[in-house]
């Protein structure tokens, strides 16, 4: 049986892998983790694309009939170039966020948060003013929250204190829907909501991507029609920090994570 293929420059991708076993629970998943050479978000272009071209390679070698990319920057800087190089389905996590945010806002004002690559390539942005040339997108990179969630730091007077000044452009812009640009942010939600205020949407691209998944496998016949919920995790790098990371993402600790050398 086929499963589908789930790769992340480190550990952030778990929250769409945990979406895609919420929403999918007989597929298989096989997850690849580059932890040996994250983060990819200061990394170049055509350094990202390399390393998505490697790692999609390595996944197809798992036998995957689809492959996420549930990476920020590898979907801003590689997906239009990988996408016309691989005959199985390619999915990034920025398109079905920025579906949902632009139905969901009321005022056309979004806002954009995410690693300091994925700001600066300014995908989010355009793919907005492609479904809404009228929408206003207010954008902010965050590089704290990454360590944050990593730290377990989830809350508190420091990390309150760092989330304000950094949405403080998106609150004067008066946003009402904001976009979670990095698979890390979810773990943040609640603070980022604290500040933001509840009338606020958060988007988190997690749940798109997993409802984007599904209608693929639809309508290309692909669902396992047998009992699934195998999930096979791979790293280039370190798996016990990885296994540690992965509870406080998926809820429930792995065992079995697997180191390869070779990607």
């Amino acid at each position: 049986m086929k499963s589908i293929g789930v790769f992340d420059s480190g550990v952030g991708g778990l929250t769409v892998v945990k979406e895609l076993i919420r929403q999918l629970p007989n597929e298989n998943i096989v997850y690849f983790g580059d932890t040996a050479r994250v983060p990819y978000g200061i990394k170049s272009r055509e350094t990202v694309i390399r390393f998505s071209i490697e790692n999609i390679l390595f996944l197809l070698k798992q036998d995957v009939k689809l492959i996420c990319v549930a990476c920020n920057t590898a979907s801003s800087f590689a997906l239009p170039v990988i996408k016309n190089y691989f005959r199985a389905p390619i999915i990034g996590v920025i398109t079905p966020g920025v579906r949902e945010a632009v139905y969901a806002s009321q005022n056309k004002r979004i806002g954009v948060i995410g690693t300091k690559g994925t700001i600066k390539s300014r995908t989010y942005e355009m793919e907005i003013k492609q479904l809404d040339p009228k929408a206003k997108v207010v954008t902010a990179s965050c590089p704290l929250f990454v360590p944050f969630v990593e730290e377990g730091w989830l809350s508190g007077e420091v990390v309150l204190s760092v989330v304000k000044s950094y949405l403080k452009p998106l609150k004067d812009a008066g946003v009402d829907t904001v976009i979670l640009g990095c698979t890390h942010y979810p773990l943040l939600k609640p603070v980022i909501q604290q500040v933001l205020g509840k009338d606020v949407i958060l988007i988190d691209s997690a749940k798109q991507v997993a409802c984007e998944v599904k209608k693929i496998l639809a309508s290309e016949d692909l669902f396992n029609r047998g009992k699934g919920g195998k999930n096979v995790f791979y790293v280039s790098d370190n798996p016990e920090w990885f296994s540690g990371l992965a509870q406080r993402f998926l809820g429930s600790p792995l065992r079995n994570v697997k180191k390869v050398n070779n990607v």
